[in-house]
C-alpha cells in the first residue's frame, strides 16, 4: 500500500504539469495563428480588422479558436492607435492575448504573451 502511495505522489503531480505544458503549446499556437491571421487581413485589406469576428467572416479563420487558459474565446484585443494604424482613420486590432492571469511554468504572465 505504501509503495502505491508513493507511485501516486510521483505520478499526480507530473500528469499535471504534462497538462499544463500541453495548454500552453495550444495557447502558443493560437496566439501565432491569431496574430498571423491579422497581420494578413491587414496587408489584404489595407486596414486592420475591427474585431476578430472580421477574421471568420472574411474567411480568414473558421472560427475564433479558444483560449486553452480560459476556455473560452474571450481574448484580449489590443488596437492600434488612430496616428500609427495603416489607414490612420479606423484603428483595428494590432494584437491579442489571453485573459488569464495565471502565469506560465516558467514564471511568466500568460497575458503578457
Amino acid at each position: 500500500m505504501a509503495i502505491i502511495a508513493v507511485l501516486v505522489s510521483v505520478a499526480v503531480p507530473m500528469y499535471q504539469k504534462s497538462v499544463i505544458r500541453a495548454r500552453e503549446t495550444v495557447l502558443r499556437q493560437n496566439l501565432f495563428t491569431l496574430r498571423t491571421v491579422i497581420d494578413e487581413y491587414t496587408y489584404d485589406k489595407g486596414k486592420a480588422p475591427q474585431s476578430l469576428e472580421d477574421l471568420v467572416r472574411e474567411g480568414y479563420l473558421r472560427q475564433i479558436p479558444i483560449d486553452p487558459m480560459t476556455g473560452q474565446a474571450d481574448w484580449e484585443i489590443i488596437m492600434e492607435e488612430a496616428v500609427s494604424s495603416v489607414s490612420q482613420s479606423e484603428p483595428g486590432i494590432f494584437d491579442v492575448r489571453s485573459r488569464s492571469t495565471r502565469r506560465s511554468l516558467e514564471g511568466t504572465p500568460y497575458n503578457e504573451w
